[in-house]
């Protein structure tokens, strides 16, 4: 049968919807605020004026998502006798409570890395009483020694690596707060990054009954760390050498820290816009995303000079993926016929704050989580010109990875893996929600084989975007982009998506991996 009209996926209309959505006039997409409510309306008229239906499970375009939002006060200090560490320069929190007044303050106790996974036989709270206290962590995973090369995936980043989980699993240790410890080689990103991304407004979900939730969640320098572990007795960098062994024991300072956190909280809704085409097995879909929202405009800060830019347009991060989702929808609504399963094109929200759209979606999907044959999520399209690679980040994990890789195939082109596994991106976007509930899940990774004589500059371009304008301001859209290999990528997920959406089969997870075991129960 005749596939989507992948020809009319064209670099103009691509770049159009990205010029609008990273413009200045959407201020940032932050959720619950104005330019994101613009931005919600502009989807939904894109996907209607294509003929699509609205796709949300109460018949809208718009699923309302819950979302606590909250600011911190900037005069947030963390004391301990004889220091106090600055809010922004050394420290940044914020509280996983909707309450106005936090206060923290307790022991110190180094946890190493704060991991706890039984199945790899690593506990680092074995024998740690931290109920109440401050534990001070890691981030990343530990190092896998010579005689077990695979421990915690060797060098990928797991899901134990981030900073989510090492909030998480502070939280069900009954700590009062968690102190992340951060270097630019551990979380993969320079302090900018935190300073931009946990300051400011911020979103969660509204917290379950029930759940354990930390009072405070701070970021340190690696400097003020050091001198906190010193002024509590202990040398950090010995200590962080015993924590990367098996058998390490939490570690107590002699030292008290306190805190008080002061926020404005409220509760709002932000929308995940979605629409679909029904397919004529609409009972099973394939679900396609990208986040829609990015951190708004941040409040003036002390040096700023009077025309600083304060938007976060996130032209790449990511307007460019909304703009590749509307272009693959455009592919499957002018097709001229309707694939066998529904596609449903998902916008959701508050990706930058933890994946809170997606994981809402995917816990209240348009259809039984087991009816959802494979989500593809994109969250930055190349712009800088065609690849002979494509990375499919998740692509090894189930049988979506050969269909990718005999689609490339025909257009000459081949699949790369992950190119920076040590940055853990496949769990760092939405495609992770639907993955944790056994979806066959991928996301559009970063290219590395540029095409071209400038090959080896446009890798160095790309290369410098994490350092220089991931999260920044500075992540606006260029006249000089060429998304022409943008365009092929596109061309490629929708092809997938339709294949996915004729094949007889749902797409399955590889035998062991873990995500697979969540569908089978």
């Amino acid at each position: 049968p005749a596939g989507p009209a992948e020809d009319l996926i064209t670099t103009e209309s691509l770049t159009n919807h990205d010029k609008v959505l990273a413009s200045d006039e959407f201020e940032g997409r932050a959720p619950a605020t104005p330019g994101g409510q613009k931005t919600q309306d502009y989807l939904a008229k894109q996907m209607s004026a294509l003929g699509l239906e609205p796709g949300a499970p109460d018949g809208t375009w718009f699923q309302q998502v819950p979302i606590v939002e909250s600011a911190v006060e900037r005069n947030f200090v963390l004391s301990v006798p004889g220091n106090t560490y600055k809010y922004m320069t050394d420290v940044v929190a914020f509280s996983g409570t909707e309450k106005p007044r936090v206060q923290v303050q307790g022991d110190v106790v180094f946890v190493g890395y704060g991991i706890n996974a039984p199945e790899l036989k690593w506990n680092d709270y074995d024998g740690a009483n931290v109920r109440g206290k401050w534990v001070m962590i890691m981030v990343n995973d530990p190092p896998a020694p010579a005689d077990e090369p695979t421990l915690f995936g060797g060098p990928a980043l797991t899901y134990y690596g981030r900073w989510t989980y090492k909030f998480e699993e502070a939280a069900r240790q009954g700590a009062a707060g968690a102190l992340l410890i951060h270097t630019d080689e551990s979380a993969t990103y320079p302090w900018q990054v935190v300073q931009s991304s946990w300051t400011g407004t911020q979103y969660s979900l509204p917290p379950q009954a029930g759940e354990p939730a930390l009072g405070i969640k701070a970021w340190m320098t690696n400097n003020a760390a050091k001198d906190l572990a010193k002024r509590g007795g202990r040398d950090l960098d010995t200590m962080r050498a015993a924590a990367s062994k098996r058998g390490f024991k939490a570690v107590t300072l002699n030292i008290r820290a306190a805190a008080t956190l002061l926020q404005r909280s409220s509760r709002k809704t932000a929308a995940n816009v979605i629409g679909v085409l029904k397919g004529t097995n609409p009972s099973e879909a394939v679900i396609y995303t990208a986040h829609w929202d990015h951190f708004g405009t941040r409040d003036p800060q002390p040096g700023d000079k009077p025309d600083a830019d304060r938007i976060f347009n996130g032209a790449y991060d990511n307007a460019s993926g909304c703009a590749g989702v509307l272009e693959i929808a455009k592919a499957f609504a002018k097709a001229p016929q309707k694939p066998a399963r529904s596609i449903y094109f998902a916008f959701v929200t508050a990706e930058e704050s933890g994946l809170l759209g997606s994981a809402f979606l995917a816990a209240n999907p348009p259809l039984p989580a087991d009816k959802i044959a494979a989500n593809i999520n994109i969250d930055g399209v190349n712009y800088l010109g065609p690849t002979k690679d494509m990375v499919q980040l998740g692509s090894e994990r189930s049988s979506i990875g050969p269909m990718i890789e005999a689609i490339l195939k025909e257009r000459g082109r081949t699949l790369t893996g992950d190119t920076h596994p040590e940055r853990g991106y496949f769990f760092r976007s939405d495609h992770f929600s639907f993955a944790k509930k056994g979806v066959p899940a991928i996301s559009l990774g970063e290219p590395k084989e540029f095409t071209g004589p400038n090959g080896a500059e446009l890798l160095k371009k790309q290369e410098a975007y994490n350092d220089k304008d991931y999260h920044q301001p500075s992540d606006q859209y260029d006249p000089s982009w060429d998304f022409s290999g943008g365009v092929n990528d596109m061309r490629v997920l929708a092809q997938l998506g339709w294949r996915i959406a004729q094949q007889a089969e749902m797409p399955k997870y590889n035998a062991g991996d873990q995500f697979g075991e969540v569908r089978k129960k």
